[in-house]
């Protein structure tokens, strides 16, 4: 063991003991015990009330909007208060569909306060989506941006009432309006731990999204988790913590990933809601745009899927001191990354303090974590498992696996969700006896890293010797020419499952199939070379969360 790692695992010991802040007490949820911290907000409303400390600070930018905590909670209150008087009770739902801007976060707030449910929904879903995911949880208020209430016109169920930001539209509230009303006192809503806190749907990347439901506590456990994170992060990497002080800047999160995912919503949001710290909104994910507003805002932390961290580092500029010098960290969400990026990553000094987690939407993010030393020593794990969740690994007839061995990856804990919305047959199907089934692929190593492998849709089957398709993927990346991988499998009469990959190339580059085949018979084992290599100059195919839509690439290159 390292040095870096023993002494994360000191830290984590002072950090967890008794007196400490992040002290585990038991408890009983779902009739198991479960470990939670002592010391986190029992309610979403009680931490959000508590984020009224922040006063004048700086909160949100967005465009040539800048909003501090108190703009933020003048529009909270006077749109809770109107939520109120519309009759919103508590436990009903309150659905937001915008892509990521100040009102996003007022709407969310609000209907949190009053006991309401907030409900995110994917704003890039087209109507069918939208309207699908409505009719799913029946909520009372819409809140929309312009470009979804366009999408939605004439079709929206009978009674919704619908609230649309700039100058509203007819048959709706304008969201201007309704801030700018005086705030009553708004009665106090009891809300307990147990009560609903969240309705998030899932990426659907295979199937269609379902709405994950998680109660007051496991959303507030899994918040205080970021800080548990953070803490030990800044303890366990003294050195690349006092450079960063030493710039003197207000930490500053620019905020690309959708706040409909845990991603956004959880690591960045509620974070930075509670922290008191500054979030810069894109208002569409382009790379050349990220640098723009890193370098003007002085952004210190960008955190995104593998691929848009990727995009961030090859874009001309990324090196240059007077663009990123105040970045002191980069974050992946995800699973494994590939090599390429490691090295890219290493190699930057803007990644000091870089790491990665592994979490679901149904675990409400939490699941493992490294970063700053612990992620230089081992970037390929996806860091400690957390210390509110077990872990199993087990075998496809779900008997446990010892330590090291590679099985489908169980979670159980405080932050895990109740269930699907409205989908009892699919919960039955992913939680069972308390254990979520992830569908991943991994192994805890005998230092309590968390290593995930794949998703078990994503391992290949050829004559009964399991390849991981993120194995091969990553090693296509290593060409500095391919700027995405795909690998996903392909029927064979022969073998069962063959290997296929669709890989993107930069432009004019004379990379061709036979090239790449070649270079993954250098580096991987004869029967993980790809039978077939679809070059493409195409992006690959994504959701929202940046998750690779195989699926679509089957349909696309695979005959039926």
């Amino acid at each position: 063991m390292t040095h870096s790692l023993d002494l994360a695992l000191q830290c984590r010991a002072q950090l967890l003991a008794p007196g400490g802040p992040f002290e585990l007490v038991d408890c009983e949820v779902g009739g198991y015990m479960q470990r939670r911290y002592r010391n986190a907000f029992p309610t979403l409303p009680a931490l959000i009330e508590a984020s009224r400390g922040h006063g004048d600070k700086p909160f949100i930018v967005y465009r040539d909007e800048h909003w501090s905590f108190a703009r933020f909670f003048a529009d909270v209150d006077a749109v809770a208060a109107r939520l109120h008087g519309l009759g919103i009770a508590k436990g009903e739902r309150v659905a937001i569909a915008m892509r990521n801007r100040p009102e996003w976060a007022v709407a969310f707030a609000a209907a949190a306060l009053i006991g309401a449910v907030p409900v995110p929904l994917n704003s890039f879903g087209l109507a069918e989506e939208l309207l699908a995911a409505l009719a799913d949880v029946s909520p009372r208020v819409l809140f929309c941006d312009p470009e979804r209430h366009a999408r939605l016109a004439g079709v929206l169920p009978a009674g919704l009432e619908v609230v649309v930001t700039d100058d509203g539209a007819a048959g709706s509230h304008a969201y201007r309006t309704l801030a700018a009303q005086p705030a009553p006192p708004r009665p106090v809503v009891a809300v307990t731990p147990d009560d609903a806190a969240l309705i998030l749907f899932t990426s659907g990347a295979t199937s269609r999204a379902k709405g994950v439901l998680s109660t007051q506590r496991a959303v507030c456990q899994a918040l205080f988790n970021i800080d548990f994170i953070s803490a030990l992060s800044a303890m366990s990497s003294p050195e690349a913590v006092q450079a960063i002080m030493a710039r003197g800047l207000p930490p500053t999160t620019l905020t690309a990933v959708p706040l409909f995912h845990v991603s956004g919503l959880h690591a960045q949001l509620l974070n930075a809601l509670r922290n008191g710290r500054r979030l810069v909104f894109t208002h569409r994910w382009d790379p050349a745009a990220a640098l723009e507003l890193i370098a003007r805002e002085k952004v210190t932390q960008f955190n995104g899927a593998p691929s848009m961290v990727m995009q961030l580092l090859a874009e001309p500029g990324f090196n240059d001191p007077a663009i990123t010098a105040s970045l002191g960290g980069l974050g992946f969400g995800g699973a494994g990354l590939p090599q390429r990026a490691i090295d890219e990553v290493l190699r930057s000094p803007q990644g000091q303090m870089s790491g990665i987690g592994f979490g679901l939407t149904e675990s409400n993010g939490v699941g493992a974590a490294v970063s700053g030393s612990v992620f230089r020593y081992q970037p390929k794990s996806s860091g400690l498992v957390s210390p509110i969740i077990d872990v199993r690994i087990v075998d496809p007839g779900g008997e446990p696996l010892p330590e090291g061995q590679v099985g489908e990856i169980w979670l159980r804990g405080v932050t895990v969700m109740e269930g699907y919305w409205n989908a009892p047959e699919a919960t039955a199907a992913a939680l069972q006896d308390g254990w979520f089934h992830t569908g991943d692929v991994g192994y805890v190593s005998e230092e309590g890293l968390l290593f995930v492998v794949d998703r078990i849709k994503d391992v290949i089957n050829r004559c009964g010797e399991k390849i991981a398709a993120a194995e091969v993927e990553s090693c296509l990346l290593q060409l500095p020419a391919v700027r995405e991988a795909a690998v996903f499998a392909m029927p064979d009469e022969e073998t069962g499952e063959a290997v296929a990959a669709a890989v993107v190339v930069d432009e004019g580059s004379p990379l061709g199939a036979e090239d790449l085949r070649a270079h993954v018979a250098a580096h991987l084992a004869a029967y993980k070379v790809p039978e077939r290599i679809f070059v493409r100059s195409l992006a690959l195919p994504r959701n929202p969360a940046g998750k690779l839509l195989k699926a679509d690439l089957k349909r696309e290159y695979l005959p039926a």
